[in-house]
């Protein structure tokens, strides 16, 4: 019998990574269990809050102060929403979560749910991600024939139950309100603030919302504890982060490296580098909502603070890379139409303000573009930052703004020459 045989014969049994088997061979729901026997839902939230676990799903709050949160006291019901609404266009990090280590999403979320006190928790995940519901159910059905999921878990009196909601498919959705409005059976309309969701969220109750990858840290912080994963990243973002990794790059995909990691390392020694050898142009370092930073950035850490000084955020870490080729002008319009075609429409200045980037943009693209078009983008962004409910409106105003700030030569070759700078084009990941 050939060697290769014999390996598959001895293996054939063995269960796959995202089985409940494997999990639990590799310690899986230790952590639960040792937060349910060992340890009150007070003693686990001053556990995280230690940690200095940040939200990864790109606002960066630390997730135990959002936790701590919570009205004590209160009469009404307390509900946990999973974010797994993954949208951001250069993120893909929760999807792989979902796909291929369920049971850590599912531990996390339990976990969670004890901390604060929640009998039933929602994963809301994007409609587009059947694959990664699946994997939930799945992971849900056998949580629950081993005891993990249902009424009195461990014997100690603890309900939870945890439902997966496919959503119907849209970015707004991935904004904390307009998931819960959607959740509810409403269209995705984000609502205004305050009551946050924390007093008043699902049905009117209080409600905590955690990101996907987010929720996937807390077995391990419980497990190793605070001081564990404190001391990984830097001390203001600790532990480690998945930064999705896209665009003209040679090792395109998701990579799990501690907080604060050069970008330069990331790209080079992580992702093999730029493309056929072609010199780096802009970077995008956390989701298209954020500002692009110029080649002459690459040397900046990857955490929340030294993203912040040098002009960007780290937002959900989607890492877009573009290279020497790539026109600026079209890149910065395919975002442009990404926006406009996702505003729900509820607010004027991002309803209205992302048409008319969209319309400019095409414009300038097209060779029928002004000057004078440049400093109107500019004036409809001014106009559209911080005058919307939800964070959209903010979101489609940095690739504009950001593009005409460092890359303005650019922009006006298009207006002068009515084409793309020679040796530039439409970039790849479009």
């Amino acid at each position: 019998m050939a060697e290769f045989e014999k390996f598959l014969l001895k293996y054939i049994d063995f269960p796959a990574q995202d089985r409940i088997e494997t999990y639990i061979k590799n310690g899986g729901y230790a952590a639960f269990e040792k937060a349910i026997k060992t340890m009150s839902p007070e003693e686990v939230v001053d556990t995280v809050i230690r940690s200095g676990l940040r939200g990864r799903g790109g606002a960066g709050f630390p997730t135990g102060r959002k936790w701590s949160f919570l009205p004590k006291g209160t009469d009404k019901p307390v509900y946990l929403c999973v974010n797994a609404d993954e949208s951001e266009p250069g993120t893909f990090k929760d999807r792989e979560l979902m796909e291929k280590e369920p049971h850590m999403v599912i531990e996390g979320t339990l976990i969670t749910a004890y901390a604060i006190k929640c009998k039933v928790a929602f994963i809301y995940i994007r409609g587009e991600f059947a694959y990664a519901a699946r994997q939930l159910d799945r992971a849900i059905t056998e949580a629950r024939a081993r005891g993990f999921v249902g009424k009195n878990l461990f014997g100690r009196g603890v309900d939870i139950e945890i439902i997966v909601h496919r959503g119907g498919g849209a970015y707004i959705c991935g904004e904390e309100t307009a998931l819960l409005t959607s959740l509810e059976g409403g269209i995705g309309y984000p609502r205004v603030k305050p009551p946050f969701p924390a007093v008043s969220g699902l049905y009117g109750c209080p409600t905590i919302i955690n990101n996907v990858e987010t929720l996937a840290n807390i077995p391990h912080i419980v497990n190793r504890g605070a001081e564990w994963f404190a001391s990984i990243g830097t001390p203001k973002s600790t532990g480690s982060k998945i930064f999705c990794l896209s665009g003209q790059i040679n090792k395109p995909g998701n990579y799990e490296l501690p907080m604060g990691v050069p970008l330069r390392e990331l790209l080079y020694e992580h992702g093999g580098g730029i493309e056929d050898g072609r010199n780096l142009k802009a970077v995008i370092p956390g989701g298209s909502s954020v500002p692009v930073l110029t080649a002459d950035k690459v040397d900046v850490h990857m955490d929340f603070e030294s993203l912040a000084e040098a002009g960007s955020m780290l937002g959900s870490a989607g890492v877009i890379v573009m290279d020497e080729s790539t026109c600026i002008v079209r890149a910065a319009l395919n975002l442009a139409r990404f926006y406009q075609h996702e505003s729900c429409g509820q607010c004027t200045p991002c309803r209205q303000g992302t048409y008319w980037i969209l319309a400019i943009m095409h414009r300038i693209e097209h060779g029928q573009g002004t000057m004078e078009d440049l400093d109107t983008l500019l004036d409809i962004c001014d106009n559209i930052d911080g005058n919307t409910i939800c964070p959209l409106g903010d979101a489609a105003v940095p690739p504009i703004r950001s593009t005409i700030k460092q890359f303005r030569d650019e922009y006006e070759y298009h207006v002068v020459n009515k084409k793309c700078l020679p040796g530039t084009a439409a970039p790849r990941f479009e």
